[in-house]
């Protein structure tokens, strides 16, 4: 097994086509992508490589550990409260190879990552099953939200078609005064159906939280209804003891009813999976032997030739061989101004043909593809847990067991005081009306929302945490190609000698330049066919890495590159040397043209700035957040784009392992740090800095390297994600302190007597209503 030397990603020599030699050695990678960026500076690149394989932290380093691990999400069927989620989690944990189990009440999933050659799935599943609960296969997952709809709907009508008849004696009896001995046993035999066959799922998870020791919201609610359904049954041996038995109905009805209505706004929260899931196509329309074929998405393989027609989605991750189109990638960039595709380009699975038709060969299929990467790093997301959390459910462990300790110490005191009637009804209104559930949602329904809300935003975030910080950056430190730059090298400005027409030298330079595929070339390139200039046939090509390119035209000789690549081959440059100072001193690169034994002229050459990044670098200081751009260019350069953006500070020709040693710097004076850059290059920086954030387009995104990625590519994104961040925790911190005063508030009143049972349990099930209904506000704010 071989390393990329670019990426650090683990290759099979024997099965990969991609390689490359260099000063005899041979090089695999992992994608064209990186044999590009290899080729166009080998030494550059393995210097690159070195750095990062110095760097202990590096993100090479932990891709190496985790990928041997495996992670899997697993749907999970008869939670409750967010007890039973700490139930399954220590089950998880429990189990060999387990490294890290999350169970997440707000999506009903677990988020388990294990060592294969330790465990499997069915050895997770059963753990799951003998928890007391029901595993769903990843395959079924999506099916998991109709089945929970479904079953909670039918539970809610059996509970409430025995409730209303109790409810109706239960007025009869008090406002119309009429005293019948019988009523008991009505109401005994009416609430048995609401109590004990409705409320089933929450007995049996009381049981469960009892039998692992981790009690939750059911073994409060099946205590209060047990025993309001015994003072029934009591009643009928000491009939001066008051019945509660229609209570106990009541309680679990509307209990039933808060989880039924839970239920359907936490699936509101999870809308953003469902709707990437409908984005994908069903079906491919093949080109098997010229003749059409269509075909289930899922048989589709690598190299197969896709024939998509105008208004029809791009079944898979492609390339273009054939047709030119306008396609919709607003799915995957958020930019609702479509892109022409044509053969060569690179398309995304799910994006919409618009008005071409186009040939596509299948690159990436099943869970490789883009959408499916962004799928699951949404689910892991979601899966996370963020600090604050962790809080909240450590006092989530000890608030059950406390509730339990002042129900018994209310029985006590009401029955001194009073009567066994009174200590009851105070007793019971305690146990319900605690809402531990609110103190669980409220921070994963928030996390669901803000995840969802990212990705429609092309705002892609890998773990909770990341949200955390993000929101409390204080410095923000840039890399400058392809991040504040457009990292795409333009023509800016053409300068020849007396008598050489600009278009004469454009067309020799670029016909040699056509056989590179160095970037400086190929912004020569697409000079010449912006105004249509016909290419030569070019003998002898060769390339001098680092320097510039040469070959023949027509028997003469044509050298392309650098003033020492001129110099080396015996041009004297002096007559140019005004015109190369003045461009410099504009942050232009040079690139010099000779033809048959005489300098014709240059290219000033520049990467402009991204059209966004003076605005978004101005916001960022407007809010008090420090910027620094770091950069391998020389100082002149770095400088001179430094001062167009605005940026605070600047550090020029830096490696790697500099960046690194920056980021740290910044970090001792006691600032968070976030690292925006490519994501794979800036690997190490990414890794050091509190947060990572990696800039791309569409399949080329750096998802395994960052904490967070834009797939837009721009600087608008970076305010986006801090914009998010700074609501959703804002939203987050709302929650618990709302979960925390009802609590506070309310459990008081029930130990005075002061509220009925019934209406403590509809006041919790509506703290828990608007915990999750806070966090839906968050699809309000604007990114």
């Amino acid at each position: 097994m071989a390393k990329d030397p670019v990426c650090g990603m683990d290759v099979e020599e024997k099965t990969s086509s991609l390689q490359a030699e260099y000063k005899g050695r041979k090089y695999y990678f992992c994608s064209p992508g990186c044999k590009n960026s290899f080729e166009h500076d080998p030494e550059q690149y393995l210097s690159k490589s070195a750095a990062r394989s110095m760097d202990p932290e590096s993100k090479s380093d932990s891709q190496s550990q985790s990928s041997s691990l495996n992670k899997i999400n697993i749907g999970i069927t008869g939670m409750t409260c967010t007890s039973c989620a700490r139930t399954i989690t220590k089950s998880l944990s429990a189990v060999p190879g387990v490294t890290r189990a999350n169970v997440n009440f707000a999506n009903e999933k677990a988020l388990v990552e294990y060592d294969p050659t330790q465990t499997d799935k069915e050895i997770l599943y059963r753990a799951i099953e003998d928890s007391g609960y029901g595993a769903v296969k990843e395959e079924q997952i999506t099916d998991i939200e109709e089945i929970y709809f479904r079953q909670a709907r039918i539970r809610l009508a059996i509970a409430w078609g025995f409730t209303i008849p109790v409810m109706l004696l239960m007025a009869v009896e008090m406002v119309m005064k009429v005293k019948a001995p019988d009523f008991n046993w009505w109401y005994l035999a009416l609430s048995f159906t609401p109590v004990f066959i409705a409320g089933w799922r929450t007995h049996r998870g009381a049981y469960n939280s009892v039998k692992f020791l981790n009690l939750g919201m059911d073994s409060l609610i099946s205590m209060g209804t047990l025993v309001s359904y015994g003072t029934g049954l009591a009643h009928l041996v000491f009939p001066q003891m008051h019945s509660y038995a229609p209570v106990a109905a009541m309680i679990m009805s509307f209990h039933l009813v808060g989880k039924y209505l839970e239920t359907l706004t936490k699936g509101k929260a999870s809308q953003a999976i469902k709707k990437l899931l409908k984005l994908e196509a069903k079906t491919a329309r093949l080109l098997v032997n010229g003749q059409e074929q269509e075909v289930p998405l899922s048989a589709v393989k690598i190299g197969d030739i896709m024939l998509v027609k105008p208004g029809e989605k791009i079944p898979t991750d492609g390339e273009v061989i054939s047709g030119i189109s306008s396609v919709d990638e607003s799915m995957a960039t958020g930019e609702s101004m479509p892109v022409t595709c044509q053969a060569g380009d690179k398309v995304i699975g799910a994006t919409l043909n618009q008005n071409g038709v186009l040939q596509v060969k299948a690159t990436k299929i099943g869970q490789d593809t883009f959408l499916s990467q962004v799928i699951k790093l949404v689910e892991e997301c979601q899966g996370s847990k963020i600090p604050i959390q962790e809080l909240a459910d450590k006092i989530t462990g000890y608030f059950v067991p406390a509730i339990f300790g002042i129900a018994l110490l209310t029985f006590i005191i009401w029955l001194v005081i009073a009567n066994v009637s009174v200590a009851v009804y105070s007793t019971v209104a305690v146990l319900v009306i605690a809402c531990p559930c609110a103190l669980g949602l409220a921070t994963p329904t928030a996390l669901m929302m803000a995840s969802g809300l990212g990705a429609q935003h092309a705002i892609l975030i890998r773990n909770g945490e990341a949200i955390q910080t993000l929101g409390k950056i204080q410095t923000i430190v840039f890399d400058k190609t392809g991040t504040i730059t457009k990292g795409r090298p333009e023509v800016t400005d053409i300068f020849t000698v007396t008598g050489i027409l600009p278009n004469f030298m454009l067309g020799i330079a670029a016909s040699v330049e056509n056989n590179s595929e160095h970037p400086l070339g190929l912004a020569i390139v697409t000079k010449s066919q912006e105004i249509n200039i016909n290419l030569l046939a070019v003998d002898k090509f060769s390339a001098v890495i680092g320097k510039g390119v040469k070959g023949e035209i027509e028997g003469k000789k044509v050298f392309v590159g650098s003033q020492i690549f001129l110099q080396e081959n015996n041009f004297n440059n002096a007559a140019w040397q005004g015109d190369i100072n003045r461009l410099q001193q504009a942050s232009r690169t040079i690139v010099l043209v000779a033809f048959a034994d005489k300098v014709l002229g240059g290219f000033g050459i520049s990467d402009p700035l991204k059209e966004n990044s003076v605005g978004s670098i101005k916001q960022l200081r407007s809010w008090g957040i420090k910027t620094v751009m770091l950069t391998g260019d020389n100082k002149q350069t770095a400088q001179s784009i430094a001062k167009q953006v605005g940026v605070d500070e600047v550090v020029a020709e830096v490696f790697p392992e500099q960046k690194v040693q920056k980021i740290r710097e910044l970090q001792e004076e006691n600032k968070l740090v976030a690292m925006v850059g490519d994501g794979i290059n800036d690997a190490p920086a990414l890794k050091q800095a509190n947060v990572g954030i990696a800039l791309g387009t569409g399949t080329d995104i750096a998802i395994s390297a960052s904490d967070v990625t834009l797939v837009k590519g721009d600087l608008q994104s970076v305010i986006g994600a801090i914009t998010l961040s700074r609501e959703t925790f804002k939203k987050i911190k709302q929650n618990l302190f709302w979960a925390f005063f009802y609590n506070v508030l309310c459990i008081p009143l029930a130990m005075m007597g002061k509220l009925h049972p019934v209406m403590a349990e509809i006041a919790m099930f509506a703290s828990s209503l608007f915990v999750v209904g806070n966090s839906l506000r968050l699809k309000k704010i604007k990114i």
